[in-house]
C-alpha cells in the first residue's frame, strides 16, 4: 500500500485515539514500503480521484464538469496518464459514467507516451460502463466514434451484447449482430455463438433457439454451439431440453463430450437428484465417454454443500475404482471431505502419503484445506506448523485464504494482539493485499470485539483500495461507530453509502 494510504490509516488512529497497547504496526494490513517518487502510479490515481470527487457532498453533474476539473487541476497537469493508469482509473469509476467518460475526454487531451489514441481495452471498458448504466444513446454514440478508428472488436461486440441482453433487450443484441458487417467483422460460427452464449447465460435460450434456426442455413453449428444449448438450458432448469440438444448434438454428426454430460450432471445436482446424477455416470461409461475429475468433484462439491460428507466419500470410492486420474481440485475436495467428516487421519494420510505417490501436485487450496481442517478441529498449533512447512518448502506460496482459518481461531479466543500479528505477517512477509471478503470478515469480527475503532481504519483503507464494501458492513459498522459518538465515521460511513455502489446486501 502507498505511502499516502499509510499516512491517512495513521491520521485516523491518532484522532479516533483507540484503547488498545498494540502497535499500528501490528494491524496495518500493509508493509512499511521503500522510498516511492512524490507521484507513484497509485498516488496518481488517488489525486485524480480526489479532483473528481471532491468533498462529502461535492458530486459532478455532467463529464464536461469532469473535463475541466483535471484539466485545472494543478497536481493533475503533472500525471503521466499511461495506458495501465488510464485502465484503472476506468475500474475505479465502473460505477459512475460520467466521470468515465470526463477521464476519457481528458486523456485524449494528456500526452501518454507520445500517443493521445485509445488502446482498444480503454474504449471496451468506456462501452461496458456505459451499458452498465444502460445509457444506450451515449454508447452507440462511442461505438460510432470507435468504428470510425476501426476500433471494434468482437470482444466490444461481446460487452455490447452482453449488457443488452443483460437488460431484457435480447432484440437489440440480436441486431448488433445483423451489423457486425458494417463493424468490418465477419458473420461466422465463431460470431455467431458468440450471441448464442450471450443469450443463454442470460436464460434467453429459447430466443437464441430462434436465432439459430434461423442462422443455420447460413452459418455452420459446431460441437460447442450445442455445448452452449447444453449449458443454457440447464442455467434455466430446463434439463429435459438439454438432454434433447444432446441427442440434436448426435444428428449432427457432433459426439457429446464430458463437457456435455458434466453440464447436466451439475443440474441434477443443484435439484438434489442424485438418482438422475448416477444414471448419467453409467449413460457416460456406456457410451465410451468416461467421467473425468471434473465430473466426480463436481458431484462431490454439491454433495458437501449438502454436509453429506458419507455419500460424497462414496463417490470418490466410486472414481478410484473407474480408473479415473485424480487431478489436485478433486484432492484437495476429498481433504475437504474427509475433514468435515471428521476423518483427520485419512485426510492426513492422503496429502502426506496418497498424493506425493501419485505425483499429484499440491497447491496452495491444498495447504488450506488442511491448515482449516486443523483450526476446525482446535488444533491450531498443527495449523501454524503446517504454514511454516508451507513457507520452507516454496512448492507453493500462501494467500489470503490460507490465513483465514487462523484468523477465525484467533478472534475465537479472543487474542486481538495474534490478529495484527498474523495481519502484517501477511503483508510483510509475503506481500499479501488483502481482498473483499477478509476486509469484511475483519471488520464485523471487529465490530463484535467492541473494537469499532479498528474496524473503521479497516474500512477506510478498504474504500482506498477501491474495493466497495457490502451493504450490511456498512450498517454493521454504522451502528458500532454512532455508540462510541464517532460523529467523522458516521459522516463518512454515510457517505459512502449514499454515493458508492455497495455489494448488495444477502438475501
Amino acid at each position: 500500500m502507498s505511502r499516502l494510504i499509510q499516512n491517512r490509516i495513521r491520521n485516523t488512529f491518532s484522532r479516533l485515539k483507540p484503547s488498545i497497547t498494540f502497535s499500528i504496526k501490528n494491524i496495518s494490513t500493509s508493509p512499511e514500503p521503500s522510498p516511492e517518487p512524490p507521484l507513484d502510479e497509485s498516488s496518481q490515481s488517488s489525486a485524480i480521484w480526489n479532483s473528481i470527487i471532491g468533498r462529502p457532498g461535492d458530486r459532478v453533474t455532467s463529464e464536461d464538469e469532469v473535463f475541466h476539473r483535471l484539466s485545472n487541476d494543478p497536481l493533475c497537469k503533472t500525471v503521466n496518464l499511461s495506458d495501465a493508469l488510464l485502465r484503472k482509473l476506468l475500474h475505479r469509476f465502473r460505477d459512475d459514467w460520467r466521470s468515465a467518460l470526463g477521464v476519457l475526454k481528458w486523456a485524449e487531451t494528456t500526452s501518454r507516451k507520445g500517443h493521445n489514441k485509445h488502446s482498444n481495452e480503454a474504449y471496451d471498458t468506456a462501452v461496458d460502463i456505459l451499458g452498465k448504466a444502460k445509457k444506450w444513446d451515449r454508447m452507440k454514440e462511442l461505438v460510432e466514434k470507435m468504428k470510425g478508428e476501426k476500433a471494434v472488436t468482437l470482444n466490444t461486440v461481446a460487452k455490447i451484447m452482453r449488457r443488452f441482453a443483460g437488460a431484457g433487450q435480447w432484440e437489440e443484441a440480436v441486431n448488433v449482430f445483423d451489423k457486425l458487417n458494417e463493424f468490418g467483422l465477419e458473420k461466422n460460427t465463431e460470431s455467431m455463438n458468440l450471441l448464442l452464449d450471450t443469450l443463454c447465460k442470460e436464460k434467453r435460450a429459447e430466443q437464441a433457439r430462434a436465432v439459430l434456426l434461423e442462422l443455420k442455413a447460413h452459418i455452420k453449428p459446431n460441437a460447442n454451439t450445442f455445448n452452449i444449448f447444453i449449458h443454457g438450458w440447464c442455467k434455466a432448469n430446463r434439463v429435459e431440453e438439454a438432454l434433447w440438444t444432446i441427442q440434436e448434438m448426435k444428428g449432427y454428426g457432433f459426439r457429446p463430450c464430458v463437457i456435455s454430460y458434466t453440464t447436466i450432471i451439475r443440474c441434477y445436482c443443484l435439484q438434489s437428484n442424485f438418482i438422475k446424477v448416477y444414471e448419467m455416470l453409467s449413460e457416460m461409461e456406456a457410451n465410451g465417454c468416461p467421467p473425468n475429475s471434473v465430473t466426480y468433484t463436481t458431484i462431490m462439491s454439491c454433495l458437501n454443500a449438502q454436509k453429506e460428507y458419507e455419500e460424497s466419500l462414496r463417490v470418490a470410492t466410486r472414481m478410484k475404482r473407474s480408473g479415473c486420474v485424480a487431478d489436485t481440485l478433486f484432492y484437495n475436495c476429498l481433504i475437504h471431505t474427509l475433514a468435515r467428516a471428521g476423518r483427520v487421519e485419512e485426510a492426513e494420510r492422503v496429502f502426506r502419503v496418497e498424493m506425493p505417490e501419485l505425483g499429484v501436485c499440491i497447491n496452495t487450496s491444498t495447504y488450506n484445506s488442511m491448515i482449516a481442517m486443523y483450526c476446525h478441529h482446535d488444533e491450531e498449533d498443527k495449523a501454524v506448523e503446517l504454514l511454516r512447512e508451507m513457507e520452507s518448502l516454496k512448492v507453493c506460496e500462501p494467500d489470503v485464504h490460507t490465513y483465514h482459518p487462523l484468523l477465525r481461531s484467533c478472534f475465537k479466543r479472543g487474542d486481538v494482539v495474534e490478529v495484527g500479528r498474523l495481519l502484517k505477517e501477511m503483508v510483510t512477509k509475503h506481500h499479501l493485499s488483502l481482498d473483499e471478503s477478509t476486509y469484511t470478515f475483519l471488520i464485523q469480527r471487529f465490530c463484535r470485539a467492541d473494537m469499532c475503532e479498528w474496524a473503521y481504519c479497516l474500512f477506510e483503507e478498504m474504500m482506498s483500495q477501491d474495493i466497495a464494501p457490502r451493504h450490511r458492513t456498512c450498517l454493521l459498522l454504522l451502528e458500532e461507530v454512532k455508540k462510541k459518538n464517532m460523529h467523522e465515521a458516521v459522516e463518512r460511513i454515510e457517505h459512502v453509502m449514499k454515493t458508492v455502489k455497495l455489494t448488495a446486501p444477502v438475501k
